[in-house]
């Protein structure tokens, strides 16, 4: 590989969920306010939470909220390799932000090497245009098993000669041993590469963590970057992926305010879709997990799905299509979007198993369309109106193939010169393609209001997500010695 334009460093993790992600967006965050050209890189991501670029491809979604951190538009050159978990053992596999296939999980590793040379190039492209490129790694690097062939931690930090911090989640408690035994796993050579760790997501008084720095000194030869203490805010940023779906807890019930629940899909994707409804105090949302039945509500909505015949197979066996239908007729109103828009139908096809083993199966019944899932993927930015409203919608369309039938003459959006989305004959029953719509303010209120509540006026969503990127970015450098890291970007 060429000698690169631009100063770079690699955030490894001890594992997973460790805060790699949130720790990449806040120091684009910082250093961009320090007058840096910034930008994220991720060699390869594993999550169903995806968002378009503005070069028309799709990316994580974690690698989307880096590069608005950084103040650039997101492109697929930041995440080359995005593998889809899909409901057949095996995954989608999007290079460059587009499709190239599937994968078994048991193949995985045989296809690792073969697209080095093309994240290297992504990689090598974004370099060109930046003053630092942040890389995130995934999982953690002592994986010994998964050594071979890798692309997505040492692998690639020794193939683009980059140096690297290591991250550690205190939290989830034994920070000291996962230090230490990361770094006692790693080969000599990848031992090399470390300049320094972070002890992340802490709480109570860091001064009792001082003791611990002589023992991780002595075991590792590395000295520490900072003791990050827990940053809570991060709950109105959009999550990487369903990892955090495990964590979520519904605020107790509100006198007075609309209940939505959610079905929790096993391959729920683009779930950030609920996040400006969360963020709402006049909503209490419930994402239900399986093993319970959906309560009684004001609004069942259907999220998008990696895998839509096998998420409605597995929504049938919950018992949640009688829950949906009950609901239905007893005059409640259901949303879906995306892949929850299609199961409201009255078939799905996959005849080519695009999204897993080829198949039919009857949906849901509620809207009068058909879905074939055929064709290229639609990865298309779009803004336009709800009908019903009058209120703007802006977002992004991700799917397959195509939903028709009479349903679709009643249409919830205009998107430029297109219609998307049915509504049943009673304005109960709604769906549409196109993620992120509430956060259009004007949109959500509206929407609740027809629910029969009332959504703040003061909540603007995307200035809260872009108050809590200028918050974290505080919050690192109170707690991070970012100069050092400067200089360990720029090979010092």
């Amino acid at each position: 590989m060429s000698a690169r334009r631009a100063a770079a460093l690699m955030v490894q993790g001890t594992g997973s969920d460790v805060g790699k992600s949130l720790l990449v967006a806040g120091l684009g965050r910082a250093l961009t306010q320090r007058g840096f050209s910034v930008r994220p890189f991720k060699p390869q991501n594993m999550s169903n939470n995806a968002a378009v670029t503005a070069d028309g491809g799709e990316i994580g979604r974690a690698q989307a909220l880096q590069a608005r951190a950084c103040g650039v538009a997101p492109l697929a050159d930041m995440n080359p390799v995005l593998l889809k978990p899909q409901g057949d053992a095996s995954a989608q596999v999007v290079v460059e932000g587009r499709v190239l296939g599937k994968v078994a999980a048991r193949d995985d590793h045989t296809m690792k090497p073969q697209l080095l040379p093309r994240v290297l190039a992504s990689f090598a492209r974004l370099a060109a245009r930046s003053d630092i490129v942040l890389v995130e790694g995934a999982g953690s690097p002592a994986e010994v098993n998964l050594r071979a062939g890798d692309i997505a931690n040492m692998g690639f930090a020794a193939a683009a000669d980059l140096p690297v911090v290591l991250v550690g989640d205190i939290d989830r408690g034994g920070v000291i041993a996962a230090l230490a035994g990361t770094v006692a796993l790693l080969e000599p050579a990848e031992r090399a590469r470390l300049r320094g760790y972070i002890v992340n997501k802490f709480r109570g008084d860091p001064q009792l963590f001082e003791s611990a720095l002589s023992v991780l000194r002595a075991r590792t030869g590395l000295d520490c970057l900072g003791i990050v203490p827990f940053f809570a805010p991060a709950r109105a940023l959009p999550a990487e992926d369903s990892v955090a779906l495990e964590a979520w807890s519904p605020h107790p019930p509100r006198e007075g305010a609309l209940r939505i629940v959610v079905p929790r899909l096993p391959r729920i994707a683009n779930f950030d879709d609920l996040d400006p409804l969360a963020g709402e105090p006049g909503v209490t949302l419930d994402l239900v997990p399986p093993g319970r039945p959906l309560p009684l509500c004001d609004l069942i909505l259907l999220p998008g799905s990696k895998a839509t015949l096998a998420d409605l197979a597995a929504l049938e066996a919950e018992g949640w299509d009688i829950d949906i239908k009950a609901h239905a007729r007893r005059g409640g109103h259901v949303l879906g979007i995306c892949a929850g828009y299609q199961m409201l139908g009255q078939r799905i096809a996959d005849p080519a198993g695009a999204e897993g083993p080829p198949g039919a199966a009857e949906g849901l019944g509620l809207l009068e369309i058909e879905t074939v899932l055929t064709g290229e993927k639609l990865l298309v930015a779009a803004d336009g109106i709800e009908f019903a409203s009058g209120t703007p919608v802006r977002g992004y369309e991700m799917h397959l193939g195509r939903s028709d039938g009479p349903g679709t003459a009643r249409p919830m959006l205009r998107l430029g010169a297109r219609r998307d989305g049915a509504v049943s004959a009673d304005g109960r029953v709604a769906g549409c393609h196109l993620h992120g719509l509430f956060a259009s303010d004007a949109f959500r209120r509206a929407f609740l209001a027809r629910l029969g509540g009332t959504g703040d006026p003061s909540f603007d969503y995307e200035q809260r997500v872009e108050a809590t990127l200028d918050a974290l970015a505080q919050h690192l450098e109170a707690n991070l010695d970012i100069a050092r890291i400067v200089e360990i970007a720029h090979g010092r």
